[in-house]
């Protein structure tokens, strides 16, 4: 198998997905950027370039909202397989937060935050699976938060939206094992991003003295253990039971095979 990997990051131009965009860079691979605003994008690919460690690197930057259309999501990420090869490594990173009492949020809020952070996950893990699946090879990582591990004050329209990811990935694990295809989820606490700061223009009293019991995180530093975690030690899943997860996994497995044997005796007939 070939070593270079290639990685596509979304929220790549800030932030923690920025900080894994470099990370990864420092280890040899190939870096696709996906971001809205190209500006930033442009800043950030800069930035990602200082850190090679050959000639032969090469970012790639990719303006589109992934949370708004699949099938314009599809084609952009087509594209950037066309230039840069598959897709080894999807990390989902684009999201948004905000926070406010329930009744204080506007309405409209509550479907943009589940578009962006868990939508905006499901576009590019949709548009990668099928060739990772083909390959039987891939990683996808998606960035939730502490708060998609527990509920916090001031945090309904922004904890139901990551705790979705974690429904989705643990779902999509179990399809997708028997493809050597791994999903690592990373619950990072606050981290000192330009997402934060907007947020605490506006973070009622009871939401900041609740963080502040955990600090605040720099992204470089979240952005080391997430890489370490779904590379090295493919983080699987620390946080859920393994021992019924192992029942579920072999008969989907069982299933596969199954599956792959009446196809392959169809086409003897």
């Amino acid at each position: 198998s070939k070593t270079v990997s290639t990685i596509l990051v979304t929220g790549g131009s800030s932030g923690i997905g920025k900080c894994i965009a470099i990370e990864c860079y420092r280890q040899g691979a190939f870096i696709t950027l996906v971001a809205r605003n190209e500006e930033k994008l442009l800043q950030a690919k800069k930035e990602v370039e200082k850190c090679a460690i050959n000639d032969k690197q090469v970012v790639l930057c990719i303006s589109v909202d992934v949370s708004s259309d699949y099938s314009q999501v599809e084609s952009v990420i087509k594209q950037a397989q066309e230039k840069l090869g598959p897709v080894d490594m999807l990390v989902n990173c684009a999201g948004t937060s905000m926070s406010g009492k329930f009744e204080e949020v506007e309405v409209d809020r509550f479907k943009k935050l589940m578009e962006v952070n868990y939508l905006g996950s499901v576009y590019p893990t949709r548009a990668v699976i099928t060739t990772m699946k083909e390959r039987r090879m891939g990683r996808i990582m998606f960035v939730s938060s502490q708060a998609g591990q527990i509920g916090l004050f001031g945090y309904t329209a922004y904890s139901p939206s990551k705790f979705a990811l974690r429904g989705l990935a643990e779902s999509l694990q179990m399809e997708i094992k028997p493809y050597n295809i791994y999903v690592t989820v990373a619950y990072p606490p606050d981290t000192d991003t330009p997402g934060l700061a907007e947020e605490n223009k506006t973070k009622p009293l009871e939401t900041r003295l609740i963080s502040e019991t955990s600090g605040v995180c720099q992204p470089e530093q979240v952005a080391k253990i997430v890489v370490r975690d779904a590379i090295v030690t493919m983080g699987l899943f620390r946080t859920i039971a393994l021992f019924y997860l192992g029942s579920f996994d072999s008969i989907v497995r069982r299933c596969m095979i199954q599956r792959e044997q009446s196809k392959a005796a169809d086409k003897r007939e």
